[in-house]
């Protein structure tokens, strides 16, 4: 009799959203690096802000922006200011996205934050602001990437960028900050690169 001392891996639950979704958005989901020539439409652009709007932020600050780059001139500008390797990539995909935080996202606290007068206040310090829009505009990110794979297109997210050289080419009122530009579309011909490891379980979790 052959005694098996490895344990054994555990039995994970299925998760609540089924696995066709969770494959969709996570275990099957790759960067996409090229994609066809079909178009994104604003119905889709439309569909993808209704989900991702609800992604959660401190006191509902919300200062994500995300500039949509569809004309040829508004590309080439876009494009001079990304490394070399993501330019032709970004010329070529049907719609990309700018993802900036806004500096100046305070000013809507009123309205996004009403059951408390003084929220406004709370961010007028310039270093609590900025560090505020910040990582609350990049957690809004992720939900863009997972909201382009849940409305069946694909994301090819990038930060491979000039972004002193990109805010002051579109935004040069100095109130973004870029953090991320987004290729997004129907996938293309070899548009996938082998997945790369990720940690495993007992190199990222602890229990204290």
């Amino acid at each position: 009799m052959t005694i098996d001392l490895e344990p054994s891996a555990p039995t994970l639950p299925e998760p609540a959203i089924g696995d066709h979704a969770a494959d969709l958005l996570f275990r099957h989901a790759r960067t996409a690096n090229t994609f066809t020539d079909e178009p994104v439409t604003d119905g889709e652009v439309r569909a993808l802000y209704d989900l991702v709007k609800w992604a959660p932020t401190s006191m509902n600050t919300q200062p994500l922006r995300i500039t949509l780059v569809r004309t040829p001139e508004a590309r080439e500008r876009l494009v001079r200011h990304l490394s070399a390797g993501n330019q032709a990539k970004t010329a070529a995909a049907p719609l990309v996205a700018v993802l900036t935080a806004d500096r100046s996202f305070h000013d809507r606290m009123p309205t996004l934050f009403p059951h408390f007068p003084g929220a406004r206040d709370m961010f007028l310090d310039d270093e609590r602001r900025e560090a505020t829009a910040h990582f609350n505009a990049a957690l809004q990110v992720g939900y863009v990437i997972l909201g382009v794979r849940a409305i069946g297109l694909a994301a090819g997210p990038m930060t491979g960028f000039d972004a002193q050289g990109l805010e002051q080419e579109l935004f040069p009122a100095g109130d973004r900050r870029v953090l991320a530009v987004v290729n997004i579309g129907h996938p293309g011909p070899d548009a996938f690169r082998d997945r790369l490891p990720r940690l495993d379980y007992d190199e990222v979790v602890d229990t204290i």
